[in-house]
């Protein structure tokens, strides 16, 4: 059994472990507020931005543009994977990890490349797919477009020389501070959402110079806000789950901290007892 030392000891320990889980707690918390702005703010731009190059698609149908090329059939896949620099975060990198690798089990027979962007992603894989590693791209602090740039960039111009088919981008989408949600989407071949053929059909688009001079600078840029959007959605996902794990952690501190008190009262209890039933006896013998 341990000693009163002992327990009062550890009850010290978990106090100061209480104290490290609430400060990220709270920290956690001011950057989920700034990071939720961020995405909440680019999602209105990205699907605009998607709903422009359906209307000029729609508008001149005979546009074509390299990064909107579809190939059949797919011999090589590179999946661009997004997790965080840190843990502390709950289980949302490894969820994030664990549906990269059902994307990866989905494409057997594939050819299949990884461009990781964040280190923990970046061991994991490292250990376990090192014949198939591209890219790495550590976030180092807060989510730049310029990183986001230079990733669709690499993963762009190896689609338009042919070394890959399809790209796909694998990330956690955040959907509220509770909820991070893996999600993959097809970011090579680009394409605008499905629209209404009606509607654009009865809208009547000038486009000058022409469409191809157009899509040149639209397509590349709508691909860079897509992996833009994609690191925010993690970034955001990231500190939501932070959050959720750090106040989850203070709950187990203040719950053992109670039963460590319990136990240690219990035991001074049964100090004092055994020293009065001493006492007693030693009165009585003399």
């Amino acid at each position: 059994m341990p000693s009163l030392q002992d327990i009062k000891r550890r009850i010290t320990s978990v106090q100061k472990t209480r104290q490290i889980t609430r400060a990220m707690r709270m920290v956690a918390g001011a950057k989920l507020r700034r990071a939720q702005e961020a995405i909440e703010s680019a999602r209105p731009y990205a699907e605009r931005m998607r709903g422009i190059l359906e209307e000029v698609a729609s508008a001149q149908g005979d546009a074509e543009h390299p990064l909107l090329e579809a190939r059949e059939p797919v011999e090589s896949v590179e999946l661009v994977v997004v997790t965080s620099d840190r843990g502390l975060c709950g289980g949302f990198n490894a969820n994030v990890i664990k549906h990269a690798q059902s994307v990866i089990a989905a494409r057997e027979g594939c050819a299949v490349t990884l461009t990781t962007a964040g280190r923990k992603a970046n061991e994991f894989f490292r250990k376990r797919f090192p014949d198939g590693m591209g890219g790495n791209y550590p976030q180092e602090g807060w989510v730049t477009y310029g990183m986001a740039a230079e990733i669709a960039g690499r993963v762009a111009s190896r689609f338009q020389a042919g070394e890959v088919d399809e790209v796909v981008l694998v990330y956690g989408e955040f959907v509220s501070v509770m909820t991070q949600i893996p999600r993959d989407v097809r970011l090579l071949p680009f394409s605008a959402r499905a629209g209404d053929g009606d509607a654009a059909a009865g809208a009547a688009y000038e486009i000058e110079p022409d469409a191809e001079k157009l899509l040149s600078v639209l397509v590349p840029k709508a691909v860079e806000t897509e992996v833009y959007r994609a690191l925010l959605e993690n970034q955001a996902g990231e500190h939501a789950a932070r959050m959720a794990a750090m106040e989850s952690a203070t709950r187990n501190t203040e719950e053992l901290i109670d039963a460590l008190t319990l136990q240690f009262n219990r035991a001074r209890q049964a100090s004092i007892t055994k020293e009065l039933v001493e006492i007693v006896s030693g009165a009585e013998a003399l």
